[in-house]
């Protein structure tokens, strides 16, 4: 039988017509076998100090489809220059990207359920190039995808917030808030989700570049973005 890897109807104009748009809320198998191997994968990386790392490269294509996130491990990967995730099935990336201080390369091309990334990835001190599928994302020049409405996602959200606020990176008390940001990320402007411990936090946020929402918002069809070019 031909494995095909799962689809998204995310940005299709049917769906953002006719419904609230959504985060992926899928949750990862954790007890799965490609689970188990991607864990495996992460820790011969790291031992071996690898530079370029192709994780779908090294499983089966269903064990590889079935990942829908990367594990939290991959912070520990700190000689990793090259990122290679081209055409998987990740809808999220974990805040610990923002721990692989040698990420110079980012590239998740036709990963098309992937339509943000988390705001700790501005901590790559050497991220200079990127490969995006940015039509995927939201908010993007070409398209201006919605927004969803992080107001309506907060269960969610409590299941994947960082241990550490995104901004100041200090530990979370029993609060936080959340915002969208889109800013330039290596080669393009990415929309950015971050978790912040305080107003004030949100406010020391860069201003975003010109042709997309000038402010940290909260998404949501009432969010104005320009055009379409």
């Amino acid at each position: 039988m031909t494995f095909q890897r799962p689809t998204c109807t995310c940005n299709d104009a049917w769906h953002q017509r006719r419904r609230k748009v959504k985060l992926h809320h899928e949750k990862q198998d954790e007890e799965s076998d490609a689970w188990k191997r991607l864990l495996d994968l992460i820790n011969d990386a790291a031992v071996r100090n690898v530079e370029e790392w192709t994780p779908g490269s090294l499983m089966p294509p269903e064990e590889w489809h079935s990942i829908v996130t990367l594990p939290r491990q991959i912070g520990t990967l700190k000689s990793v220059r090259k990122l290679c995730l081209y055409g998987s099935s990740l809808v999220r990336i974990p805040p610990e990207i923002g721990e692989m201080t040698a990420l110079q390369e980012f590239d998740p091309y036709t990963s098309y359920r992937l339509h943000w990334l988390p705001y700790e990835i501005t901590r790559c001190p050497n991220l200079t190039e990127s490969r995006i599928s940015t039509r995927a994302l939201y908010g993007n020049f070409k398209n201006r995808n919605p927004f969803p409405d992080l107001r309506h996602e907060s269960d969610f959200l409590n299941s994947i917030r960082p241990k550490k606020c995104s901004v100041c990176n200090s530990p979370f008390d029993d609060t936080y808030t959340t915002r969208w940001i889109s800013l330039n990320i290596a080669t393009d402007v990415v929309p950015l989700l971050v978790f912040a411990c305080s107003v004030s936090c949100i406010d020391s946020l860069p201003i975003p570049p010109d042709n997309y929402v000038l402010k940290p918002h909260r998404g949501g069809r009432s969010i104005e973005q320009p055009p379409r070019r």
